[in-house]
Formats: structure tokens, sequence, C-alpha cells
């Protein structure tokens, strides 16, 4: 039986690495809980042998255009395939990178920002890739954030990740330790602290409490263990305090989290990747999701990611990629 009430602006699902766990944890969501107003942007091939790994209690849909979701019957997959993915995907190793799953990742990304932009979906989740299968297949992007920064136009974005306990949003993402220490200037941390504020005012905190998690052991101990915190994050602090944001810090960084966790704060700003997004994985990656601040849309992923030694073998966790596709849809609730 169809759903008349399915949306037309559907939540497009990219699958993510072919090779990894994305198809096969999109099949076990849907196996679990259809959401009946997604779509999976992907190789049909792909998403037929992910649904044989999950059990194959499912039929793969295979939509002409992501809109024809309404017409879905129910205990199905829906399935829309862009032009333009390797012929022989499905043929690709689970496990391994793969030229070909980098090349289709990356497709299936374009294709459902597009729609997107069009105005033909209302939010974007993606599964996992893998970075080096993206640089195989000539990406120039090392990464889902930067690529959807340049899909959408350049404008400043950030990465947040979420749980129930915690909120942190980065000020540098992928790129080497000691390059992230030159990328912590005072521009580059007020960037960060405006685009959390207006981030999370939209998501419904009508003043959001943003703490600023340091740079250095003890945030420099007033210089002694470096002056980064001097120089360029207590003057950002002190210039978004100016501009009405209630922003604070800079605090220790192996504290201010747990201050954040007990209450105190709403968000943590965090200067370098491990130092933001350790804190949220511990406490359990299978309700972590990954936000991208800053986009003309919503975008929100599981927080893991290919597994390639898990791939193919049906023990993946699906709930990262529930959580996801929940918040994507209550974010993009709150857009509309």
């Amino acid at each position: 039986m169809a759903r008349p009430d399915a949306p037309t602006q559907p939540l497009l699902v990219t699958m993510g690495d072919a090779c990894g766990i994305g198809p096969e944890i999109i099949a076990m969501q849907w196996a679990r809980q259809a959401p009946g107003d997604a779509v999976v942007v992907g190789d049909v091939g792909v998403m037929r042998r992910a649904v044989a790994l999950a059990g194959g209690r499912l039929a793969v849909a295979v939509l002409e255009t992501p809109q024809e979701v309404g017409r879905v019957p129910p205990r199905c997959l829906p399935v829309w395939q862009p032009d333009g993915l390797p012929a022989d995907l499905a043929n690709a190793p689970l496990g391994q990178v793969d030229r070909r799953a980098g090349a289709a990742a990356a497709r299936c990304i374009e294709a459902a920002v597009a729609e997107i932009l069009a105005g033909r979906g209302r939010a974007l989740v993606t599964a996992p890739i893998h970075k080096e299968a993206l640089h195989a297949a000539g990406s120039p992007y090392p990464g889902h954030t930067e690529m959807l920064q340049a899909l959408a136009g350049g404008p400043p974005v950030r990465m947040m990740l979420a749980n129930e306990e915690l909120r942190t949003v980065l000020v540098t993402i992928h790129c080497s330790l000691r390059e992230a220490i030159d990328r912590v200037t005072r521009e580059a941390v007020l960037g960060t602290l405006r685009i959390t504020d207006a981030a999370l005012k939209h998501m419904g905190l009508a003043a959001p409490r943003i703490a600023v998690a340091g740079l250095n052991p003890h945030a420099g101990e007033g210089g002694l263990f470096g002056d980064e915190e001097l120089r360029h994050i207590a003057p950002a602090i002190a210039d978004a305090q100016a501009a009405g944001m209630l922003a604070s810090g800079p605090y220790a960084p192996d504290t201010v989290f747990m201050r954040a966790r007990r209450g105190e704060f709403d968000v943590v700003v965090a200067m370098t990747h491990d130092h933001g997004l350790i804190p949220v994985k511990y406490l359990g990656v299978e309700q972590g999701v990954n936000v991208t601040l800053g986009l003309p849309f919503v975008r929100t992923s599981p927080d893991h990611g290919t597994a390639f030694d898990i791939a193919g073998q049906g023990v993946a966790d699906p709930a990262s990629l529930g959580a996801a596709l929940a918040m994507a849809r209550r974010l993009s609730a709150v857009a509309a």
C-alpha cells in the first residue's frame, strides 16, 4: 500500500562508500523502521547487495526521481540512482579501498545536493565515505564537509558533533595537527563563534551558552604553555561578547567538556578535530550525529566511518544513522 501522505521534498540519504558499512546500515535502518520520507541516493546493485547482507527483508524500489517516494509500497527500500555511477560498482570488494567506490560516493553527494538546491529535497543525510577512496578517485576534497561547502557555493561552514549529552563545534577539521595550530587565528575562532551562535539560535536556543576550549594544556596557563589563547582565542571571545554572544573562556580543554555535559554550557567550541570529537565519541558513537553548520540546507551524518573491518559481516549498528535521520527531520522542520 502506497503512502500518499509522504512529502514531495524527501530527505535524501547518500549511500556512502560502497565498500564500507554505509549501504548495509541503510538497509538495516529501513528494515527496523522505514523512514517514509527518505530516499537513498545510490547504486541499485550496491543497495540490493546491502539488503541481502541485512537479511533480505526488503525489496528495492527503483525510482526515476526522488519525489516518487510517495508511491513506494511498505517493506521497500526506495533508491534513486543518479547518472554517472561506475557500471561495475556492485563488484567492488567489501572492506577495501576502491577508486570506483570513491567516485560513486562523490557523484551521489553531488546529485543529492543538486536536488536539494533545486528545491526537490529538504535535507541531506550522508552515510560514511572513505577519504582514501575519494582521493584515489581524483576528488580534491579531504572529506564531506569541504565537498559540501564547495557544492553550496563556498559559504563558511563548521562541523558540529552532537548527542543527547554534548555538542561540540570545531574551528579546524581535516588537516594535520601542525597545520591546525597555524589555522587557529582570531578570525577563525570568531567566525566559528558566529556560525555556532546563529545555528543554535536557528535550532531553537534563544541565547546559546558557548564555552570555548583552549588549544594548549590548561588553556596556556597565562602564556606558560603557549600563547595562542592570549593572541587569538581570548580576543575572539571578547569580539563575540561585544557582539552580544554568550561566549566565554578559554577554558582548559581537559575539563570544559565535563562542565558542558553537566549543563553549564550549551555547546563547546574546540580548536582541533580530535580535541572536540574524542569527548563526544567516547560517550557512544551509536547516538552521535555530525551536523554541518553554515550550509544553506540541513546536512547530518552518522558519528562513525566506513568500518571496513566489519563491512559485509552483518554486525554494523545503524543506530547513529537513525539518529542522523531523526535530527535531519527535526532540523529541516525548524528550517521550514
